[in-house]
Formats: structure tokens, sequence, C-alpha cells
């Protein structure tokens, strides 16, 4: 299955000033996977420590001297690291803390040895009282679900991808094509892109099956609560997991989870969640400048949830998406929210954690919203989500007079249409505009 993320480590691999690589994301997003098909094509050989399944490994870092941590993996493994031909992999790093502060000293003694550091619950370590994060001497990627493009390759659709890629052809293109990436479009707000279930339908073409990997993917994140039991109670992780589906797209009210339970507690939760990578918060901002975080109104958020498949395995809604003629009205236009959300985190950096905002005014007798603010070279460039070919957008309107917008996106189901300043984009071209 390719990633767009294996041009990064490629990148990494052969950088002169290279650090130690840390990929952070959520569990079953597909780190370990990667990490394995990059250690295999690109290096002699390749030594992997997983903490979670060889707790004994956890005893090699009782020293941070690197000379003396090889040569004990050397003794454990009894293979050889080579600088420059061994890809040192530790895997579940976040088990070992000593293993992270560690990566600091082989930055400064052994730069030549790759090493690769991946776990789902790194942040975790990271807010541990005794922990001394190497700062400055180690580099990160962020790994998220698979984007639609992604997506469209793991179906060896490969080529279709890269058409719709260009501009150009967006503007001329034919009726039954758009109609069959929109299908694509439909398959993809089932399946979503955890790579397990897109991996079980790219093999079987079997929905049922992929329904099922779904729900042992939501299963194991519930069974994961556990790890967070010292921090907070498991029940309150629950109900927020399974409260965040049905409020996409929308501002969260912490009453909507359980009037019975105090906002602190929730809002424990949501950083917990959040932290693992499970939920992400669409902070809202004024959009009058950047940095976008700098304007944030930190109370007011609406959520996303990790997949906009599993989105439908948590909510049963299978069957009005696969009926829906209009994907952006679908669970009251969340799927769509959900889905663009992703898409807009996925073309981010893989170097820097991916943040998403929304604008929203009240006035007397009138509130406006826009769904995304997103920047591009340096411009904030309001995003609407809208149903069927034409839409309102009102809200719009009123942040380009408020903002002088030169460009704004209009996200559909319609085809492409350039306007000015407003370009109508579809749902499956999002990727395009940033290339």
């Amino acid at each position: 299955m390719k990633r767009d993320i294996y041009k990064a480590l490629s990148d990494w691999k052969n950088s002169s000033d290279r650090k130690p690589l840390l990929i952070r994301g959520a569990r079953q997003t597909g780190k370990t996977f990667i990490v394995n098909k990059f250690g295999i094509r690109k290096f002699d050989n390749m030594i992997t420590l997983n903490f979670e399944r060889n707790p004994e490994y956890k005893e090699i870092f009782k020293t941070y001297i690197p000379v003396e941590i090889i040569e004990k993996i050397n003794l454990y493994t009894t293979k050889k690291v080579i600088q420059g031909r061994t890809l040192l992999f530790l895997d579940e790093i976040q088990e070992c803390p000593e293993s992270i502060i560690s990566l600091r000293y082989f930055f400064e003694e052994m730069p030549g040895l790759h090493i690769i550091g991946a776990g789902s619950l790194l942040e975790f370590a990271f807010s541990s009282e005794k922990f001394r994060m190497p700062v400055g001497r180690v580099q990160y990627l962020h790994l998220y679900p698979l984007c639609f493009g992604e997506f469209l390759d793991a179906l060896e659709e490969t080529e279709l991808r890269k058409f719709i890629l260009e501009t150009n052809n967006l503007v001329n293109m034919p009726d039954s094509l758009h109609s069959k990436l929109n299908e694509y479009l439909r398959k993809y707000f089932i399946i979503g892109g955890m790579p397990a279930v897109v991996k079980e339908y790219a093999v079987s073409r079997d929905i049922l099956k992929c329904q099922r990997v779904q729900r042992s993917i939501i299963d194991t994140c519930i069974d994961d609560f556990a790890k967070y039991s010292k921090v907070t109670k498991h029940e309150y992780l629950r109900k927020v997991f399974k409260a965040v589906p049905a409020m996409v797209g929308q501002k969260f009210i912490y009453a909507q989870v359980d009037r019975t339970i105090k906002s602190r507690e929730l809002k424990e939760a949501i950083e917990l969640l959040e932290t693992a990578g499970v939920i992400t918060r669409v902070r809202q901002t004024s959009g009058s400048g950047l940095p976008m975080a700098s304007g944030i109104h930190e109370s007011i958020f609406k959520m996303l949830f990790l997949d906009v498949g599993l989105l439908h395995a948590i909510s049963g809604i299978y069957s009005e998406t696969a009926r829906g003629e209009d994907f952006t009205a679908i669970f009251r236009g969340a799927v769509a929210e959900q889905f663009a959300g992703q898409e807009l985190i996925a073309c981010q950096s893989p170097y820097t954690k991916a943040e998403l905002y929304y604008w929203g005014r009240k006035a007397k007798n009138s509130t406006a919203e826009v769904d995304y603010l997103i920047e591009k070279n340096g411009c904030i460039i309001p995003v609407e989500i809208k149903s069927g070919h034409e839409g309102r957008i009102k809200s719009m309107h009123i942040f380009i007079e408020k903002y002088k917008s030169e460009t704004a996106l209009k996200i559909s189901q319609a085809p492409f249409k350039k306007g000015n300043p407003i370009i109508s984009l579809p749902l499956y071209a999002i990727e395009s505009f940033w290339k």
C-alpha cells in the first residue's frame, strides 16, 4: 500500500543534517507498516525493538551512552548495527521513555545511525514529570489515515489520482468521469482511510468484512482507554468518544455528552483523546490575521473524529450514505464536513501537527459561520462545504467582504468552476488545491 509519507522518509534518510525521527499518529494509522516497508527497501538490514511485545528490551536503555546501547542491542538481537546501513526501529517507543531521551545522545555522538521511533501514545510519555524531551535533537513526522488520493492509489487508480491533481483536467472534466469519482467518494465515505480497512476492501471488495475490521478498530480504541485511566476515568473517555461522531460539524456542547458530568471532567477526557489522535478540535478564530491560533476562542470549538469510515461504523449510517444522492446532506452534513476536514489535515505538511480552524460571528439578530479557515501562501482562505450544486454561502460573502479575501473555496458534489474570488471545488479534488 503506497503512502505519501514515504517520500518524506526517503528525504530524511538522505539528509546531511538528519536527526533521529519520531513518527506520531493515532493507533492503527499504519506507522509500523510504513517503517517496515521503508526499512526493508532502503537499508541493508533493519533491527526492530518493540517495547510492548518485548518489554525486556527496556533494559537496553538503562544507560544513555550510545556505544553501550548498541553493544546491548547486538547481544539481545544477535544482529549487528552498522551506521549508514542499518535502520534501528524503536516501535511502541512510548513504553520506554528512556529510549526517547537517548535519542539526544545518538544525535550528538552517533549521527550516522538511522533511528526511527514510533508509537500511538507518544504524547503520554512526553507528559510524564520525569521525562526530559530531547528538544532540537529529534525530527517529527505525523501520520494520519489514508487521504482520498491514497485510497485511489490503493485501488490501483493512480492515474485517476494524477488526473484530478491538474486544474485544467478539472475544468474539462467529462460528466462520466465526474460521476465515477463521486462513486469512489461514496466508497471512501463508507470505508474510510484506516489502512487495515482499505487493505481489506482492496483484497476482498467485501463491505461487510470492512465493517468488521472497523468495529475491531473501534473496540481497540476503547480498550486503549485503560492506558489513560491513571489520569481520568474510563467512562468519561468512552462517553466523549461515542458522542463526538454525532456532533461533527457542530459547536461542541458538554451537556450533550452527559448533563450529569462536570464540564471540567469532560474537558480532561477531550484533551486526552486529542493527545492520542482520536479526535481533533477545530477551534473558532477571529480570522483577522496570521497566525490564526492567536485569534482563537479557547472554549469554542467543533470536533472531527479520527476517520470518516469509523464515523459510519460508530453511528450506523452506512445505508444512508449508500442511498444518498447528495453526499453533503448525509447525516445532517456531518459526513461531508468530516471528510473535508480529514482531507485538509492530510494535505498539510507532515512535519508539523496539523491544525484546523473555523470562523464564527455573532451579531444582533444574525449569526454567521464559515466551516473552515485554511492558510496558503500567507493568505487566509475561507472554506464552505455546501449541499447541492449551488448552496447558499451568505456567511462566506460576509467573511470575504470583511477581510477582503482574494480566494475562497466552496466545496460540494458539483463540478469544478473557477470564480473570482470563489472557486467551486468538487469534494474529490480537495487535494488539487494544495498542489
